[in-house]
């Protein structure tokens, strides 16, 4: 017997059409994850890791320190002997420098000090420097900054120090700087 979907008529042949291709359809819809699956699969079989062996640590041999019989680069006694001979020295620069009290701006550093004025009394020129927020007023011939700046000169926009530091063999030497006027920014007129 032969079945003739013709036969069953319209409403039956489009339902028997449905049922086969929801059938197709479902047939090509398996586990989606399949083939990436099968291809991790694949990989893993093929991956051989190469690890390479460890090297074993060196024999650590401690030696006994030579330097104790040395003296110490950072003793205060070597320090104050190397003063001292720098302080005997007449030709030294440090000298005398080393026998004068110091004076209170030579507490900080020059980068720390700014210019903020000039006066004329007297007709000897005098500054006004800021260190901190205090303001304090120079002449020539004092001393400022932490390499015994000895102020020589001082005009309305400048003031000119010399200071005495070490070169790099180790020698006193002079050089000159100068603390130059901050100006403050103006303000916009409205």
């Amino acid at each position: 017997m032969s079945v003739n979907p013709s036969s069953w008529g319209a409403p039956r042949g489009r339902a028997w059409l449905g049922v086969v291709s929801l059938a197709a359809v479902l047939q090509g819809c398996g586990n989606p994850h399949e083939e990436l699956q099968a291809w991790m699969d694949q990989q893993r079989r093929d991956a051989k890791p190469h690890v390479s062996p460890l090297i074993p640590p060196r024999r650590f041999d401690p030696q006994p320190y030579q330097g104790v019989q040395a003296v110490d680069p950072f003793n205060l006694q070597k320090l104050q002997v190397a003063l001292k001979k720098e302080f005997q020295q007449p030709s030294s620069l440090l000298a005398s420098e080393l026998k004068r009290r110091r004076e209170p701006l030579e507490a900080y550093p020059l980068d720390a000090l700014s210019m903020v004025g000039s006066v004329v009394r007297g007709g000897a020129p005098s500054a006004l420097l800021k260190a901190d927020s205090l303001l304090y007023q120079v002449k020539v011939g004092d001393y400022i900054g932490q390499n015994y700046g000895r102020i020589t000169r001082i005009s309305e926009t400048e003031i000119v120090l010399r200071e005495i530091v070490q070169d790099t063999v180790g020698e006193w030497v002079e050089r000159t700087s100068t603390l130059t006027l901050q100006e403050r920014p103006q303000e916009k007129s409205r």
